[in-house]
């Protein structure tokens, strides 16, 4: 079974996707780049990175998998355990363990595991459609000093402009002159005319309405309850630092606990389509919060935390 196709699916939706027992493929959004010195505009992309000491299952991988596969989830999870001894054989072997449409694993000579994205493939679903573009260099100065080179170089020349005799355009200028004032004054007095009786409409209008207005009286017999509007907490707050996702309700209570005993306020999310249910540290409104807080938990904490984009 080649789990890297389910791999890279599961890339365009997670920012996190965890390979039991092997490591964990980790994505990150990179802002359009344009290189000036080749002309050339790249747009916005997921960078993927690898991170070989996030090894626990979350359950996601195994779940993809047993649904894709159509089999069952200790199925999955067996599969995914022979296929995950077979690149780590390979790597002790210092192989190259080429892993299609998210990159390269090879071993250096200390024996570290070192990853090397492909630039290929885009994980960034708000991206695509969109590709690398070179534009030509403007040349500007080089038009300029053209332009300058054939004025240098092209003669003027002045020829002598017969004297005409334009002295009856006076005349009709004094006749349009004419017809413009006389236009101009008559539709001045138009003007004045519909002004006046708008004005007169607009006023019988307002009597007539302060005149309803004396005469009617506005009561409430029964108002209307108080509406209270119930708006999740987390309705705007999509991204959440993970502590763990767990078959077993009980266990998911367990880490619930001591996490508030530690003095977090952990959430407790429902059971997912996954049949798994998740414990997280707190949700966020922007990914830079929860990026913080789940690098400071990762340093006093869980080094497996990590950060799910959903909105819940």
């Amino acid at each position: 079974m080649k789990i890297e196709n389910h791999i890279s699916a599961l890339l365009y939706r997670y920012q996190c996707v965890t390979v039991p027992g092997f490591g964990a493929f980790l994505t990150e959004i990179q802002s359009s780049q344009l290189l000036s010195d080749s002309n050339t505009f790249f747009p916005p992309k997921k960078v993927v990175s690898f991170n070989p000491h996030l090894k626990n299952n979350d359950g996601l991988l195994a779940n993809h998998v047993a649904l894709q596969e159509k089999i069952s989830y200790d199925q999955a999870v067996s599969a995914i355990q022979n296929e995950v001894a077979l690149w780590v054989e390979q790597l002790q072997r210092k192989e190259v363990l080429v892993l299609k449409n998210i990159g390269d694993i090879s071993v250096n000579s200390e024996w570290n595991w070192v990853f090397e994205p492909i630039s290929a493939v885009n994980y960034l679903a708000d991206a695509f459609g969109l590709s690398t573009v070179v534009s030509p260099a403007v040349k500007r100065e080089v038009f300029k000093a053209q332009v300058e080179e054939l004025e240098e170089k092209a003669p003027i020349v002045f020829t002598p402009e017969r004297k005409k005799n334009y002295s009856f355009l006076k005349y009709a200028a004094v006749i349009v002159m004419a017809f413009g004032v006389g236009g101009a004054a008559y539709k001045v007095q138009y003007d004045q005319q519909i002004s006046q009786e708008n004005l007169m409409v607009e006023k019988a209008v307002q009597e007539k309405v302060q005149h309803k207005l004396q005469e009617a009286t506005f009561f409430i017999e029964s108002p209307l309850p108080a509406v209270t509007l119930n708006i999740k907490e987390n309705a705007k707050k999509p991204y959440h630092v993970v502590a763990g996702s767990f078959r077993n309700q009980a266990n998911a209570d367990k880490i619930f606990n001591e996490l508030k005993a530690l003095g977090y306020e952990p959430i407790r999310l429902e059971q997912n389509q996954f049949g798994l249910y998740p414990v997280l540290y707190g949700s966020f409104a922007s990914y830079t919060e929860a990026q913080n807080k789940m690098k400071e938990i990762q340093k006093t904490h869980n080094k497996e935390a990590w950060v799910l984009i959903k909105e819940l």
